[in-house]
């Protein structure tokens, strides 16, 4: 596939177990010749000249070849030589290291497994192309020192590790772990196994349980990188055996067992025994165990990987719920992954394989599927990676066919469990086949009958795609592919009219091999593919273009269109735009430093990006960031139908919002400026096809994200392009209440006819927050232009159909209109004033809880404007108030000292502002008599005309519309005021409206009742006498009537002194009219309350009753036979409630 970079060797097959050691056989002919020694050939004056042709060798054998492979090819192997393989079969590459230790690791400037391998070991850089003094650095600082790999830097150059040892393909060492305040020093004994630059197995003595190399063994590791030439080196352990005669052997042994003989002599005897037994299994075998010699032909060549913690981790943080913490470790293990897989290695679809277990064993996953919910986002966005992982290792260029084959049958059993989680959440998916570039016909089909689509189903269909093709190897295999001269007249599918390669590919698709091709490692080829498909692109438009100039006409007379994309590239399961936006941008960025960052560096710092040349461009003009930029502007700016379902709306947010905050992180120069501004000009006039054209679908997905981007960038280049975008994409056609029927022509390639179904736009909140948002930035932006500021207004009040949201807006505008240290601008008032109007027009007849809020804000900006707009909302109330936020707040506000003061108004002034605020007292006191009477009584005070008017308003309604409790307030404020018979007056009226019943004596009208005779007796007898029948006819409650009574006859009536009237002086009598009246009142009320109080009473209110009756007895008193009286009505309830012996009995005790 990749001519350019070589032919790679095959990957090995998946597998599950580590490597057993290899058996070597006893007896084979010694090697003859002297060989280096341990050190030999690493003095300085190495490195000054050319590899001998030995390490060569020796350095890809190592790496390719299992050394078995190597013993069998050939019949004699010389010393030096088993040594030089033996040296380079050990890890070169730090990075390597680093991966195994870390959850992330990145070295700048890297672009695949094979950088840095080749360099000399002890040179003045390790391997890998990291500095030995940053990366030294870069361990022993920052905040991730817990790191495995950081620490085990920090015990290497702190002198930690000691007898170091190299036996063939084993490596043993000591490290020792500094005291620490809390605990001692302890050394650990280390060793590791490893083949083909690979480590297959670890042990240390710390005991380390983790996904992870522990820093022990990263100390060790980095020790025989660094400092080879430091290590011991031997042969395998059966090289040395060989040499020894007999005597030596059985010395070795009985050593041997003297020294470690409680661990190893009762193994050691049973070994002999069945040595010594013929027919044991252990005679049946040719050769030994050596676990030293390396790996034997059939074992997999991998790094070591502990399978249990991978497995453990991940359910444990799968038991954490959707929480931060474990949500963050799950997708850093997930970048693991494509960390391994760029590195191309095995072990990345083997974790992978780990962790999608663990994720389909989740038990939340059948208790979803029962309730009926949906998982958490959170959950789902993990959910989404793994899917989107497996599709790239599927797509892995190099993989076997046995591999995929592998993969897919895992994929179909996962797939078909009934707990796997779907590609839309609890919805089906429209979107087409991943190998089929056209939509699905049957758009109208029953959404039950969808097939179903699982978060794995892409990658099932993607096992499907090869790499076979000739045209498609030509392009990543070359920069400089490119059609001849003479075949670019006429139509092409395989290239543009400049003979620039094409891939004609369902975009995402296409997309999914760019990751692809990236994650595994071949960055050069993403780049020439990511090229291509943007020149497809490309031509695409121009294509689209050419058709709605034919249809245009027709378009603009409908003004909506039913053509859309079915299938958005934004919020698309594969990602396709932020994907090639990624493998565009990282050969453009730059990097502060070269050291490995191991992911615990706290916050990314935003990245740093240069324009790079794109190779193999015939003009030499294009650039990979301006590229980058283009095909964000493309993807964001595709018309495409609003998904189904919560989730995938959501995602769709969530995207977008993801590449802008990229595309923002670039800072715009020159060229990217022009990519924009003709990026703009293209989506403007791209029709149907296009989510800023003149025309679209109802249910198209808004640009008002993508459009505020657009303008914040554009403004200080073309502010007119910038106004021109914003504006066009204010629109929110799905909310308008009839929409035009769509054309129906014949759909483009990728464009199909949507049938008319019921929008349900879970995320419309949001998406109208976004237009707020917009919106608000434009006003913010043409802060003192007029022309600018009404045409933004004009479209506010076009398109924006939330009442909170306009007066959001609004807000914004007053606040940005009236700084702390700068005169207002005037033009921006306006624009907020008008913006507050209309809030007010939209919630006069709706329910808002926050109206109030609204209404004062709106009294407080027409302030900021001027006399004028205070007059207009005075004199237009009716429009935007009702009745009693007219008079209680607007007027009330606009009267106040305060306001007067603000505006700094001279007498005429004034005086025009009070008439209008009376106006509008009088006609909302006409409209709503019962809520503004008295608000306007109070606003007319100072103009007797008017107050006179209001007066007679009450007086008019008093009879039909107002309760007494208003009519009551009313009459206070006018006895407040000095207008005391105006205030009997009302009282009487209200008194009519009021009945009391015997048992109401806690009624909240009672102290009005007072107030009234109150009032009443101090106006004179003859008031007196005309309330007190309406005191008799309203109160039938005992104890109230009775408090009436003595408090009239504690004081003379006329107390008031009122001008021309006489006040005779003297207490009124209880045997005179009026209170006459009142007194046989009271007493028949005592008599009927008595009657109902014993019809239901208990024990318990006995005594209550007696202190009831006390009180009675004081007012029969009154009377002059009323002693009489009341022993007659006592006798009378003897009789009547003789059954009640207990309660007469305490009767007869207290009253005889």
């Amino acid at each position: 596939m990749a001519e350019g970079r070589g032919e790679l060797p095959p990957q090995p097959p998946l597998h599950l177990s580590l490597p057993p050691a290899s058996k070597r056989p006893c007896l084979r002919p010694a090697p003859r010749g002297p060989g280096p020694g341990p050190g030999h050939g690493f003095s300085n004056s190495r490195y000054r000249s050319p590899e001998s042709l030995l390490d060569c060798a020796a350095k890809a054998v190592a790496e390719k070849w299992a050394f078995e492979r190597v013993e069998e090819r050939f019949e004699r192997i010389p010393e030096p030589v088993q040594r030089r393989i033996v040296y380079w079969s050990f890890p070169r590459n730090e990075r390597e290291i680093c991966m195994y230790s870390s959850f992330q690791c990145r070295v700048a400037g890297e672009e695949g497994p094979a950088a840095g391998a080749g360099a000399p070991a002890g040179s003045g850089s390790t391997p890998g192309g990291v500095p030995s003094s940053t990366t030294g650095t870069t361990g022993t600082g920052g905040t991730g020192d817990g790191l495995p790999f950081r620490r085990g830097i920090r015990l290497l150059e702190t002198g930690c590790v000691e007898n170091v040892l190299q036996v063939g393909f084993h490596l043993s060492g000591t490290v020792t772990e500094p005291a620490s305040p809390s605990d001692p020093e302890v050394t650990h004994r280390v060793a590791i196994s490893f083949d083909r630059c690979k480590i297959t197995s670890v042990t240390c003595g710390c005991g380390n349980r983790d996904i992870f190399y522990c820093a022990h063994v990263v100390a060790l590791s980095l020790y025989r990188i660094r400092k080879p030439e430091q290590v011991k080196l031997r042969l395998p352990i059966s090289e040395t055996l060989f040499q020894m005669n007999r005597d030596q052997l059985q010395k070795l042994v009985q050593y041997l067992i003297t020294a470690h003989h409680t661990e190893v002599l009762p193994t050691a005897q049973k070994l002999a025994d069945e040595i010594l037994s013929s027919n044991s299994q252990i005679n049946q075998v040719h050769g030994a165990p050596d676990p030293t010699a390396g790996a034997s032909i059939d074992d997999d060549n991998c790094w070591h990987l502990d399978e249990d913690q991978v497995r453990e981790q991940v359910k444990q943080f799968l038991s954490q719920g959707g929480y931060y913490g474990s949500g963050k470790q799950l997708n850093s293990m997930f970048a693991k992954v494509r960390e391994m897989l760029r590195m191309r290695d095995s072990n990345g679809a083997r974790m992978l394989t780990l962790i999608t277990e663990q994720f389909m064993a989740d038990p939340r996953l059948s208790l979803w599927r029962q309730q009926g919910t949906g998982m958490t986002d959170k959950c789902r966005q993990l959910w989404d990676e793994l899917g989107a992982l497996w599709v790239c290792v599927v797509l892995n260029p190099h993989c076997k066919s046995e591999e995929k084959s592998g993969w897919l049958r895992q994929l179909k059993r996962w797939g078909d469990m009934d707990i796997c989680p779907l590609e839309d959440g609890n919805y089906g998916s429209e979107l087409p086949n991943i190998t089929n570039a056209l939509p699905q016909s049957n758009l109208a089909q029953d959404s039950l009958a969808r097939p179903r689509r699982t978060v794995f189903t892409r990658a099932m269909e993607a096992c499907d795609l090869h790499w076979q093709d000739s045209h498609l190897q030509r392009i990543i295999s070359s920069d400089f592919y490119m059609s001849p001269a003479y075949q670019r007249e006429g139509e092409s599918l395989l290239f543009n009219p400049q003979g620039l390669p094409l891939w004609l590919d369902h975009v995402p698709t296409a997309c999914a091999r760019v990751d692809a091709l990236r994650s595994h490692g071949y960055p050069r080829e993403a780049l020439r593919l990511a090229v291509a498909i943007i020149n497809t692109l490309r031509l695409q438009q121009q294509r689209q273009m050419d058709i709605y100039k034919h249809q245009k006409k027709e378009l603009l007379q409908r003004g909506l269109t039913s053509t859309t994309n079915l299938e958005g590239w934004v919020g698309h399961p594969l990602d396709p735009i932020g994907c090639l936006f990624v493998t565009l941008t990282e050969t453009c960025r730059l990097d502060d430093d070269s050291a490995m960052d191991t992911g615990d560096s706290g916050e990314p710092k935003p990245p740093i990006y240069h324009h790079v040349p794109v190779w193999g461009c015939p003009d030499g003009g294009e650039s990979y960031l301006a590229l980058a930029l283009e095909v964000a502007l493309m993807g964001m700016g595709q018309q495409r139908l609003m998904p189904e379902g919560l989730y995938a709306q959501d995602k769709v947010c969530r995207n977008e919002e993801q590449i802008v905050a990229k595309l923002q992180d670039m800072e715009l120069d020159e060229l990217l400026v022009q990519t924009l501004r003709k990026q703009a000009i293209l989506l403007l006039e791209g029709g149907p096809f296009s989510g800023l054209g003149e025309v679209i679908h109802r249910e198209s997905v808004p640009m008002h994200t993508f459009a505020k981007y657009l303008f914040s960038a554009l403004l200080p280049h073309d502010a007119d392009l910038a106004y021109k975008l914003a504006l066009r994409a204010m629109r929110l056609p799905v909310l308008e209440s009839s929409a035009p029927s769509g054309d129906m022509g014949h759909p483009h390639h990728g464009i199909s006819i949507v049938p008319s179904r019921y929008p349900r736009w879970f995320t419309l909140g949001h998406l109208e927050s976004q237009q707020c948002e917009l919106a608000s930035t434009m006003l913010t932006a043409a802060k003192g232009d007029m022309l600018r500021l009404r045409t933004v207004l004009e479209a506010i009040q076009k398109n924006i159909h939330s009442s909170s949201l306009i007066f959001k807006l609004a807000q914004d505008a007053f606040k940005i209109a009236t700084p702390a240290d700068n005169p207002p601008d005037i033009t921006l008032l306006n624009v907020a004033l008008e913006l507050g109007l209309q809030v007010m027009r939209m919630t006069l007849s709706t329910l808002n809880w926050r109206r109030r809020e609204m209404v004062r804000w709106l009294v407080t900006c027409a302030t900021e404007v001027g006399l004028r707009a205070l007059v207009s909302i005075l004199q237009g109330w009716y429009t935007l108030f009702t009745p009693t936020e007219a008079t209680s707040i607007v007027a009330a506000t606009v009267m106040s000292h305060t306001t007067i003061l603000r505006l700094s108004l001279d007498y005429p002034q004034r005086e025009e502002l009070a008439s209008c605020a009376r106006t509008l007292a009088l006609q909302c006191a006409m409209k709503d008599p019962q809520n503004c009477a008295l608000s306007a009584l109070t606003l007319c005070e100072k103009d007797h005309i008017a107050f006179e008017t209001a007066y007679q308003i009450v007086i008019d309604a008093a009879s039909t519309g107002m309760t007494y409790s208003q009519l009551f307030t009313i009459a206070r404020y006018m006895e407040h005021r000095g207008y005391p018979l105006r205030a009997f007056k009302l009282a009487s009226l209200a008194m009519t409206h009021l009945n009391l019943a015997y048992n109401q004596d806690t009624h909240p009208a009672i102290n009005d009742v007072l107030w009234a005779c109150a009032l009443s007796h101090s106006l004179g007898k003859n008031e007196l006498a005309a309330i007190i029948p309406l005191v008799v006819k309203s109160v039938h409650c005992a104890t109230v009537l009775s408090d009436i009574l003595r408090r009239c006859t504690m004081t003379a009536p006329g107390l008031a002194g009122i001008p021309g009237r006489r006040n005779s002086g003297k207490l009124m009598s209880t045997d005179k009219a009026p209170l006459r009246q009142l007194l046989d009142a009271t007493i028949s009320a005592y008599i009927n309350t008595t009657h109902s109080r014993l019809t239901h009473i208990s024990p318990r209110h006995y005594g209550e009753f007696i202190e009831f009756l006390s009180k009675a007895r004081e007012t029969f008193l009154l009377a002059q036979d009323g002693h009489i009286q009341f022993a007659q009505f006592i006798d009378n309830l003897k009789q009547i409630y003789k059954g009640k012996k207990k309660l007469m009995m305490l009767v007869r005790e207290r009253f005889g």
